[in-house]
C-alpha cells in the first residue's frame, strides 16, 4: 500500500533522507476543520481499513523499479535501496474508536452563553471579536495521531487521508438520515449503480451501515462485510410479462402440505372480489402486472413484495398485489411488503394503508394492515422532513444517490499536519487563520455534566496529567481564547486509544456491527442542541493553560 501516495510526498521523503532527517521522530494529527452538512459533528470512520494498510506499508521491488523511473535521473540509488527496507513498525498510531462522534469548527458564530457546573456563565463571544487572532483557530480535535521517524510519517499522510476522508463523510451523512428517519424506520442503501466506482460503492454500503443503515443492495458488500443484504422486484421484470398465459410454473404447494394450487388462477379469481371491494373496474387491472406479481409469488412465497407503479397504484397496482398476497394467504404464506418508486410517496402511502386495512377487515387477513410500504425514488434530507412534517405510512425507505455521493458536500475536507519534530512542538503559521494549526503532541478528553451529555473537548500536552470527575477546571475555550473560564466535569472520558505499535494491531478491533452501534450510542449521548442537523449549537472545544501558553509562545516567537 506504500504506493498510494501523493508523488510529491516522494520528494519530501527524499530531501528529509539527504538531509539525514529522515529518522527523527515526529508526530503528526489527522483532523478536519469544518463539521459536515453545515452540522456540528461527523462520525469517525475508516479506522479499521488504515489500520490493516499500516500492516501492509512496504514498497516491493516493483513499486521501487516504478520509483526509480519516475523521481529525477539525480536521486541516487542508496534512496531506493532505503525505501525497499521501508515499513511502519516504528510507528505509532492511537485514535478515537471508529464510529464516534468527532467535532470541528461550526463556523463563524455567536457562541450562547454556557452554564459550565457550578461555575457560573460564560458570556456570548464572537470568535475574533477581541482582536485576538487566535480567537479563528479551529476545534481541530484529531481523529488520528501517528507518531514515528519523520519520513515514514510523512509518507502516511495521503494514504490515511484517503482511507478517512470518504469513509467518514459517508457515516455522517448516514447517521444524519438516520436521525431524520428516526429510530424506527427501516433504511436500505440502494447506491451501487450511482457510486463513484466499484472502490467507492463497497465504502458507501460499509460507512453507510455504520452510520445507521439497516441493509444494502450490494452482493458484493454483503459477502465481504456481512451486511444484510435486500432486494425483491424492479420495474423491468413486471414489464417482462404480457399475459397470465406466460406464468411457469404456475402451480404452488400450500405452506401446510396438500395439493399443489393453481395460483394464477387463484389470484385472477380473488382479483374480481378486489376490484369490487375497492371499485375498481378489473378490466382497469394490467395483466402483465397480474403476471409478474404471481410468477414471483410462485418463485418467492415466503418473500413476496409488490412494485405498485410500473403504471397505475391505485387502479392497477394495488388491487393486482392485494389479489395475490391474499391467493398467497390461502395458502398458508405472507407477503413482505409494497414498494413505491415516483409520485407523492407519503400521500400514497397513506391511501394505500387504508387500502390494505380495508381488504383485511373484508377478507378477515388482520395482519394485511401491518403490510410494511417501501418507498424510493432519489430520497434526501427533505424527502424525510416532508415525510415527518405531512405524516406518512411508511415502513422503510431505499436511499441511494443522495447518500453515497453527498451531494450536499462531496468532500469531508481531513487535513493531516505536523505537531511535533525531533521533540520540538511545530504549528503552522499563514495568512488565512482558520488554517493555524495547535502545536504538540495532545491527549484529548471528553468532559459529560450531569444529564450525561459530552458538552465540551479538553485538549492537553501529552505529559499533562489527566483531569479528573468532579475536579474545577481552568481552560481557554476555542474562539474566547482571551478569557479563562472554569469547568467542573461529571464524568471525563479519555477519547484516543493505543491502536498501532510495533508494526501490529495492538488493541482488539470490533466487529462491523459493533461499530455500527457504538455509532448510534455515541450520536444518543449528544445533547438535542449538538444533534439538531439545521443550525446547530457550536459545540466547544477547550486548551488547558499550559497548551494555551506553548501557542502563545511559538506564535510570539515567529513575529
Amino acid at each position: 500500500m506504500a504506493p498510494l501516495t501523493d508523488f510529491y510526498q516522494l520528494t519530501m521523503a527524499y530531501g528529509h533522507w539527504r538531509a539525514g532527517r529522515h529518522r527523527l521522530p515526529a508526530a503528526a494529527e489527522l483532523f478536519f476543520r469544518r463539521g459536515p452538512f453545515r452540522g456540528a459533528f461527523a462520525l469517525g470512520a475508516g479506522l479499521a481499513e488504515g489500520l490493516r494498510c499500516l500492516r501492509a506499508f512496504r514498497f516491493s521491488a516493483a513499486d521501487v523499479a516504478y520509483l526509480r523511473s519516475v523521481l529525477p535521473s539525480t536521486t541516487e540509488d542508496a534512496f531506493f535501496d532505503y525505501l525497499a527496507t521501508l515499513d511502519a513498525s516504528e510507528v505509532t498510531v492511537s485514535a478515537v474508536p471508529e464510529g464516534s462522534v468527532v467535532f470541528a469548527r461550526v463556523g463563524r458564530a455567536r457562541y450562547p452563553p454556557l452554564l459550565w457546573r457550578g461555575c457560573g456563565t460564560v458570556g456570548s463571544h464572537v470568535p475574533g471579536e477581541d482582536g485576538d487572532v487566535t480567537a479563528w483557530l479551529s476545534p481541530q480535535v484529531p481523529f488520528l495521531q501517528v507518531k514515528g521517524p519523520l519520513l515514514v510519517v510523512q509518507l502516511l499522510e495521503t494514504m490515511l487521508l484517503c482511507l478517512v476522508n470518504y469513509a467518514s463523510l459517508v457515516a455522517t451523512n448516514a447517521a444524519r438520515f438516520r436521525l431524520l428517519a428516526g429510530p424506527d424506520m427501516k433504511l436500505m442503501e440502494i447506491g451501487l449503480r450511482r457510486a463513484q466506482g466499484p472502490d467507492g460503492a463497497l465504502s458507501a454500503s460499509k460507512y453507510s451501515y455504520i452510520g445507521g443503515f439497516d441493509c444494502t443492495s450490494n452482493v458484493l458488500a454483503g459477502k465481504l462485510y456481512g451486511i444484510p443484504v435486500r432486494g425483491t422486484i424492479a420495474h423491468s421484470f413486471i414489464m417482462s410479462f404480457t399475459s397470465l398465459e406466460e406464468v411457469q410454473p404456475r402451480e404452488l404447494l400450500p405452506l401446510a402440505g396438500g395439493e399443489p394450487v393453481d395460483l394464477p388462477a387463484l389470484a385472477k379469481s380473488l382479483l374480481q372480489w378486489v376490484c369490487e371491494l375497492l371499485q375498481t373496474p378489473p378490466e382497469k387491472t394490467n395483466r402483465g402486472e397480474l403476471a409478474a406479481f404471481v410468477s414471483y409469488a410462485i418463485s418467492f412465497p415466503h418473500d413476496f413484495q409488490g412494485l405498485l407503479d410500473t403504471y397505475c397504484v391505485r387502479r392497477s397496482g394495488l388491487p393486482n398485489f392485494c389479489a395475490v398476497a391474499l391467493a398467497l394467504h390461502q395458502l398458508g404464506y405472507r407477503a413482505i411488503g409494497v414498494r413505491l418508486d415516483s409520485g407523492d410517496l407519503a400521500q400514497q402511502s397513506k391511501e394505500i394503508r387504508r387500502v390494505l386495512r380495508a381488504c383485511g377487515a373484508h377478507f378477515q387477513v388482520p395482519w394485511f394492515e401491518t403490510i410494511p410500504i417501501a418507498v424510493s425514488n432519489d430520497i434526501s434530507e427533505q424527502s424525510l422532513e416532508e415525510f415527518s412534517r405531512e405524516g406518512s405510512e411508511i415502513d422503510m425507505i431505499g436511499v441511494g444517490t443522495n447518500l453515497v455521493t453527498c451531494p450536499l458536500q462531496p468532500s469531508l475536507g481531513c487535513v493531516y499536519k505536523l505537531v511535533e519534530v525531533n521533540g520540538s512542538p511545530c504549528m503552522k503559521l499563514t495568512e488565512d487563520e482558520e488554517k493555524m494549526t495547535i502545536p504538540g503532541i495532545k491527549t484529548i478528553y471528553r468532559l459529560y455534566d450531569a444529564a450525561g451529555h459530552p458538552f465540551m473537548d479538553l485538549m492537553a500536552l501529552e505529559e499533562e496529567p489527566s483531569p479528573s470527575a468532579g475536579q474545577e477546571l481552568v481552560i481557554r475555550v476555542l474562539g474566547r481564547l482571551g478569557e479563562t473560564s472554569k469547568v467542573v466535569p461529571t464524568t471525563v472520558e479519555p477519547l484516543h486509544r493505543t491502536y498501532f505499535r510495533d508494526g501490529q494491531v495492538c488493541e482488539p478491533l470490533p466487529s462491523l456491527p459493533e461499530v455500527r452501534s457504538h455509532a448510534q450510542v455515541s450520536l444518543s449521548l449528544l445533547s438535542p442542541a449538538h444533534r439538531r442537523l439545521h443550525e446547530p449549537q457550536p459545540y466547544p472545544v477547550a486548551m488547558t493553560e499550559r497548551l494555551h501558553n506553548l501557542l502563545t509562545e511559538l506564535r510570539q516567537a515567529t513575529q
